[in-house]
Parts: C-alpha cells; structure tokens; sequence
C-alpha cells in the first residue's frame, strides 16, 4: 500500500510515518499543507491519502479542501481524514459523497497503534472507519430520523457497521451469533431500500444513510 500524509504537526507526522512503515506501508509523500497533498496525490496517485482537517495557512479547511479535491482528482481516493476535535460540517461534508474509502477520526485515536492502522486498512480496501465520538455529536443533531423503520437492535447493529467493524466483531460485541447479525444486517438494507447492485456497496450506502440522518 501506497500513502499520501498531509500533517502540519512534524511529531505526528513522523510518528504516523513510522506507524505505517512497521506495516510495510509506504508513504511515498509527507506534505504539510492542502496545496502540497494535492500536487503529491497527482504525482504519486496513492492507494489512501491521511489528511489533517486543519492545516496552513489559516488552520481553518484546508485539510479537507484538499481531501476532497484528492478525491477529483482520482475518483474514489480513499481519505482518511485526523482532526483534533469533533468538527461536524466537515464530517458531514466528507460523509456525503455517498461513496466509501472514508474515514474520520479524532487525533487521540492514532495513540492506540492497532486501532489506527485497522482504520487504515479498512478505508484503503473501500470501508468506512468512523470515530465513535463523531457518530455520537452527529447522532445528537437533533434532526428528523430516516431510520425509524429499524428496531433498536438493528439501530445498534448499525452503529457498530459505522464504526466499521466486521460482521463478526458486531458478533461478538453484541454476544449474539454471526447468523444474528447477518439477519439484522438483511433487515436493515430491506428497510432502507437498500436492494442488491453491482454498482453501489449497500453496506456503505446503509452507513452513510446512517450518519447523515
């Protein structure tokens, strides 16, 4: 695997870079701005581009300008995207392109080493990894629920799925059988409308209909 950085903070960059390298993933540039990534992700078209929400010159968007435009410029670039706080309008924003290879996690979840690099993995093969904190802020928005249709059960299964997590480590979460889960899974896509395509991944699509409620 081949990984773009773009970290205006020099220890965490060296210190992802490292991460990653342990792994035998190559990070084939390091950049420290929004301009840089996108120049760096034209140059070297990585597998996953990690991208800090805020970077210079005014640490406001940039990171995420970037990453979207990364996404322009090669069409469904996985983008993991750190950011130190849970900062909603950038979730959302990132969250609503409806296509999967994304992830956003805050800061604090690079310091547990496996974790970080399961959301690594699991972006760059086309998955979601999402962090609880932000599931729960967007969860709270208070608008309207789309998903009233699902039982609490199914609700939770769903969580789980946002999180990212497999089939059967919701199995084991939840203390049920992998059966359950598949059962639940087959009910929430009947629900949501989601039907069978060789175009869209109904897991994603579940997810992201999920976050965005």
């Amino acid at each position: 695997m081949r990984v773009v950085i773009a970290e205006d903070a020099v220890l965490l960059r060296a210190g992802v870079i490292r991460l990653l390298a342990d792994e035998n993933i190559e990070t084939v540039a390091a950049v420290d701005n929004g301009d840089d990534l996108l120049r760096a992700v034209k140059e070297h078209r990585p597998d996953l581009a990690i991208v800090d929400v805020r970077m210079p010159p005014t640490f406001t968007d940039e990171g995420l300008r970037a990453a979207l435009g990364a996404r322009e410029v090669i069409p469904g670039l996985p983008v993991l995207v750190l950011s130190q706080y849970v900062e909603e309008s950038y979730a959302v924003e990132l969250l609503s392109g409806g296509a999967g290879g994304v992830g956003y996690l805050l800061k604090e979840r690079v310091a547990d080493v496996g974790d970080f690099l399961d959301a690594v993995k699991r972006v760059a093969g086309g998955g979601t990894a999402i962090d609880p904190d932000v599931i729960a802020q967007l969860m709270a928005r208070g608008r309207k629920n789309p998903l009233d249709a699902l039982t609490a059960r199914e609700s939770e299964v769903l969580g789980l799925m946002a999180q990212g997590l497999s089939n059967t480590a919701i199995a084991n979460s939840l203390v049920v059988s992998h059966g359950a889960v598949e059962k639940h899974i087959g009910n929430i896509f009947a629900k949501l409308g989601l039907e069978a395509s060789s175009v869209e991944h109904r897991r994603v699509r579940a997810v992201l209909t999920y976050l965005g409620r």
